[in-house]
């Protein structure tokens, strides 16, 4: 099969042939029908410090992905060749306290889809069965393929009710738009959307926000200002910090209301020093920090909010063949798109 390698320890990718996979007793082989781009594996394009402690050469890379069945293990049970399914990228082990005790999201010893194991970004992977969403054939397979990171955003945003509330989004990356998309679906009165890009604040519009504001043309007091303004001086009910820039994560803290949430799911490049007291403790606001998304409960409310019209489209930007594999993610380095799919 055709696939794309990080071969050695170095910036960038290789597609190359490589040996088609074989399915464990409890695996499928999934034919890979679309797989797309995700900001982790930029780190990994880019072979930066994480890249450098993470990865192991050779490894193809990827983990969001949908497709078909096409083999299946001699004790596989739960899912059939022809099956239509996505893929939870988090593989856990099942024995330890969390998972043990509803939390296999933070599981401690978790394997990770294209980072400790072979991913998505080929004409074939092969997955433990138990990891496989059985997946509506009507949903086409470029938003199928973003069923995974839509799940972060669907966590981050339904980490409380939002219906009726005000909330303010700081980060219109892919994920952050997602969850401008859920909130709207979920029935948030406003919706606020701030971002550095025009670009990604156009397509934040395209997926439900009441109202953008550009960060980098404002100061972080007018900033203030004007989120206090639409929300007749009272601050937002719930902030979701999606970016991981220290700047935006103050903003969120400062633009929810006493009493209101923030979720943070933006992961930053370092630590962050806050203003406890004032930011968080005599405001008593609630805290949530997000990573992946509930297994398999969030799965299922994704489930139902595709089905109550969630209107993901808009962020699905861009579409190549794996072989074009280098545009999507110097597309990505520039911030002009939203989510870039690959066909194998």
């Amino acid at each position: 099969m055709q696939a794309l390698v990080k071969r050695t320890a170095g910036p960038g990718l290789t597609l190359t042939d490589w040996t088609d996979p074989t399915p464990g007793p409890y695996d499928a082989v999934i034919k890979v029908a679309a797989t797309s781009l995700c900001g982790t594996d930029v780190h990994i394009y880019r072979w930066d410090e994480w890249a450098q402690r993470r990865i192991h050469p050779p490894r193809i890379i990827g983990h969001e992905l949908c497709g078909h069945v096409v083999e299946v293990g001699r004790e596989a049970s739960l899912v059939n060749v022809g099956d239509y399914v996505a893929a939870e990228s988090h593989l856990t082990c099942g024995a330890c306290f969390q998972c043990r005790t509803g939390q296999a999201h933070v599981c401690k010893n978790y394997k990770i889809l294209g980072i400790d194991r072979d991913g998505s970004y080929a004409q074939y992977v092969a997955l433990p069965e138990g990891v496989l969403w059985h997946t509506a054939p009507e949903i086409p397979p470029e938003l199928a393929c973003v069923q995974e990171p839509l799940g972060n955003a669907v966590d981050a945003a339904l980490a409380e009710d939002l219906t009726g509330h005000t909330v303010l989004i700081t980060g219109c990356g892919p994920t952050g738009l997602f969850a401008a998309a859920v909130a709207r679906t979920a029935g948030a009165a406003t919706i606020i959307a701030s971002d550095v890009s025009d670009y990604r604040l156009g397509l934040a519009k395209q997926v439900g926000a009441d109202h953008v504001l550009n960060v980098r043309a404002e100061s972080p007091e007018q900033v203030a200002a004007a989120i206090i303004e639409m929300t007749g001086g009272e601050g937002v009910d719930a902030a979701l910090e999606m970016s991981g820039d220290p700047t935006a994560m103050h903003q969120a803290f400062r633009a929810v209301k006493n009493g209101g949430r923030v979720t943070l799911f933006g992961i930053p490049t370092g630590p962050v020093c806050f203003d406890l007291p004032n930011e968080v403790i005599f405001k008593g606001i609630r805290v949530y920090g997000i990573t992946g998304r509930r297994l398999f409960g969030t799965w299922y409310r994704l489930a139902g909010l595709l089905k109550a019209g969630l209107n993901i489209r808009p962020v699905i930007t861009h579409s190549f063949p794996l072989r074009e594999y280098a545009t999507g993610f110097e597309l990505i380095q520039s911030g002009q798109c939203g989510k870039v799919v690959l066909i194998p």
